[in-house]
């Protein structure tokens, strides 16, 4: 071999290097791509330059791998094409990682396929195909890949990543991993920085715990657990369902606020409430309602079966066993209740005139009208409603010491009835005034989200570091091929299997869940919530501040409510008052009792008072005791007891004539008053004083019982009139304080002159 042979290799690679040098000099050092290093190259074709371990410069960028071709085209534009263990090192710091790279120069744009990824300082990237921009400092994978930020496992089939802000955006079967939460969305923004997750569509957070977090448009965080919804939202834990227009939720503490157009569900214990404003404490697993709040209960209007008729005690339901067939039936029977309850509701309006009209009673009081639905539903409304449950362990059952045979007819000592101000007083109180005050419940603001636009990425400034502050590539960090394929292998397989919300899907769970808590069915309950059930819990109902009740046959009005699930009692409290038909009933306070979902019995303690309006005149039959005990059945009376100064004030009608004839006074330690066919069947007074009026010797002295209070005004007529209107508090009650009104100078209250009736 001649040693011309041997020289003109070198001599040809030297002349390239030079026109190379020289088309450098021509365009300029800083627009060319500079060779760093290589440990051999040689010419291809006469127009590629193929190095080995290569190492390049370009725009403050370092581009290395195993070996590489650098070429330019006939228009003078540079291009690299390199191949195993890519690294790209930025000024930033951020490192790029891939098997191939398709580099031009001119855009600086990057093509990197097969185990790529995107290494920074919060986060890593990987992918099988990647396009990155250097000038943009964005990079774009279309074919499925991760993000890696911290705890925050994200994946998706598209996304784009911005360097500089550190943002991402995500597209197609998006789901996001965290130690507490998964994420499954198909839209959604994610900086790396705050660890904030954007959303702009259907989004579901799922919990480790079981809860979920669902939304339409909001952002979530995923260090702190702070999440701020303003588009269709709902929260979900077991049997509870939170929905409102706003949403807010710190899952550090369990606590979610909703604003505006606000439900509360919960389908094991049956309770359903809506307002304008919610806050539910997971810890303590309570809700409380503000801004027109409303609580609906269904109940049931006919009875298959009596109390025991020894004592009063709590009753507690049993799952009924249903073949296939039976359950069918019993949904075919439940959706003629329902429309009959709805047919009924509507004929519901009726003004309290009206109402005692139609529905005369005469013997003595009576309550309860004739039930035109299997079912009913009982709503309830006030300032403020607070629930929460609680242990059933906990829970104090009242024992009011009440039988069907009346009991002990002498009571020396008071009994505990467990009114006491500390049911609804005390610190807690105290601490949901301060939480319904309108001065601390601010909205939500909306949440700001940025939308991916080239205006936008186009205003994102950021000096990059000098070229002394890069750090030098890491060439012996190799990517492990093997474990990366497998990764993006199973995220592949992952976002195959998992379900993607589609929209609507807040509605569409809290109408299951209205349609399950309205459901009279509720004995049969499904395996998943009696296993619920087991956790033996039960919940509480507090209303405070201007109570109104609604039923269908039944409305009360008070100054507070206490419900308990688990005996099913509801105590009235402050003033309280019960309206049905045309009878009023009043008293210190009242209590009243549910058995499988009937009313069962009612207590009316310290000057309990029973008044009901006689045909169309003025006057009143009136009961009233120290206390009143009250058993139904079907939801009539069936005995009541007055005890303690006992007294019965009776108008008696001519049936024939339906003319009042003479008036009734009856005192004693005890009235007992049993009915069949909703008629007096049996009377009875303990210790008689009984004493009959002709009517002409009735006046305003002897007509009206001390103590008697007669306020139609304050009675709800409807729904909407509960929930718009509120009692009066300013107008006198009683005869007393009448009295004391008027001489103290106020305008005088009293019933208008009785009109004159036929003897």
């Amino acid at each position: 071999m001649s040693i011309f042979a041997l020289v003109k290799p070198v001599f040809t690679l030297f002349i390239y290097l030079l026109s190379i040098a020289a088309l450098h000099a021509q365009q300029g050092a800083a627009d060319a791509m500079r060779l760093v290093s290589s440990t051999r190259g040689v010419i291809i074709e006469q127009r590629v330059m193929r190095h080995y371990n290569p190492v390049y410069e370009h725009k403050s960028n370092t581009l290395m791998a195993d070996s590489g071709d650098f070429w330019r085209d006939d228009i003078g534009r540079e291009f690299f094409e390199a191949y195993g263990n890519v690294v790209i090192t930025q000024p930033s710091g951020t490192v790029i990682y891939g098997d191939r790279l398709h580099y031009e120069a001119a855009t600086q744009h990057a093509v990197l396929t097969n185990n790529v990824r995107v290494v920074d300082n919060k986060s890593v990237l990987t992918t099988n195909y990647l396009t990155y921009s250097f000038r943009d400092q964005r990079g774009t994978y279309t074919g499925g890949g991760r993000i890696v930020s911290g705890t925050d496992t994200i994946t998706s089939r598209n996304a784009y990543y911005f360097e500089r802000t550190k943002d991402s955006y995500f597209r197609e079967k998006v789901i996001v991993r965290s130690p507490d939460v998964v994420i499954y969305t198909d839209t959604m923004r994610y900086n790396s920085i705050t660890r904030d997750n954007f959303f702009f569509g259907p989004t579901n957070i799922k919990g480790r715990a079981g809860e979920n977090l669902y939304t339409e448009r909001g952002v979530y965080n995923t260090g702190t657990g702070i999440a701020k919804f303003n588009l269709n939202n709902l929260y979900t834990e077991g049997s509870k369902f939170l929905k409102g227009d706003s949403l807010y939720y710190d899952r550090s503490i369990g606590d979610g606020e909703a604003f505006r157009n606000v439900v509360f569900v919960d389908t094991l214990e049956k309770f359903y409430a809506n307002g304008g404003y919610g806050k539910y404490r997971g810890g303590e697993e309570s809700i409380t309602m503000a801004d027109k709040p409303l609580v609906k209960m269904v109940v049931d209007n006919d009875t298959t079966s009596k109390a025991p008729v020894d004592s009063v005690k709590t009753i507690e339901p049993e799952a009924e066993k249903l073949s296939r067939r039976e359950r069918k039936q019993r949904e075919r029977d439940l959706e003629e209740q329902q429309q009959q309850e709805e047919l009924a509701q509507q004929e519901l309006q009726l003004s309290v005139d009206s109402i005692s009209k139609e529905n005369v009673l005469l013997d003595t009081v009576h309550v309860a009208t004739t039930p035109k639905s299997k079912v009913d539903t009982v709503y309830m409304t006030a300032d403020t409603i607070f629930s929460r449950t609680i242990p059933r362990a906990e829970y104090v059952a009242l024992d009011l010491g009440l039988s069907r045979d009346g009991g002990q007819l002498l009571v020396d000592e008071d009994v505990d009835y467990g009114d006491d101000d500390d049911l609804i007083g005390g610190e807690e109180s105290g601490e949901l005034e301060k939480l319904t005050d309108p001065s601390t419940i601010s909205e939500l603001d909306s949440v700001s989200v940025a939308n991916l636009t080239t205006a936008a990425i186009d205003t994102i400034q950021k000096k990059l570091p000098s070229r002394t502050d890069r750090k030098p590539p890491d060439i012996t960090k190799k990517t492990d091929s093997l474990t990366i394929a497998n990764t993006l292998k199973a995220d592949s397989t992952l976002r195959d299997q998992v379900v993607i919300p589609t929209g609507n899907e807040a509605g569409t769970r809290i109408d299951e869940a209205m349609e399950t808590v309205m459901r009279p069915d509720s004995l049969s309950a499904p395996d998943s919530l009696k296993a619920i059930a087991d956790t033996a819990r039960t919940r509480i109902v507090k209303a405070y501040k201007n109570v109104r009740m609604f039923k269908s046959d039944l409305q009360a009005v008070a100054d507070s409510v206490y419900y308990g699930m688990q005996d099913s009692m509801f105590r009235f409290m402050g003033k309280p008052m019960i309206w049905s038909d045309g009878s009023q009933i009043s008293a210190d306070t009242i209590f009243m009792q549910m058995i499988n979902r009937k009313l069962d019995n009612a207590l009316l303690k310290d000057n309990a008072f029973m008044v009901n309006a006689v045909l169309d005149s003025i006057k009143f039959n009136q009961l009233k005791g120290r206390k009143i005990t009250v058993f139904f059945d079907q939801n009539y009376i069936e005995r009541l007891f007055v005890d303690g100064n006992a007294e019965n004030l009776v108008f008696n009608v001519d049936e024939p004539t339906r003319i009042i004839r003479d008036m009734f006074h009856d005192r004693g330690a005890r009235i007992k008053i049993i009915f069949k066919d909703k008629k007096v069947n049996i009377y009875n007074t303990f210790k008689p004083n009984q004493q009959v009026y002709p009517l002409k010797l009735v006046n305003q002295e002897n007509e009206i019982l001390p103590g008697f209070i007669w306020r139609p005004q304050d009675r709800p007529l409807s729904v909407e009139d509960m929930m718009n209107r509120k009692r009066d508090n300013t107008v006198p009650d009683t005869k007393e304080e009448v009295d004391k009104e008027e001489q103290e100078g106020g305008k005088e209250i009293r019933p208008p002159d009785p009109v004159i009736f036929e003897e």
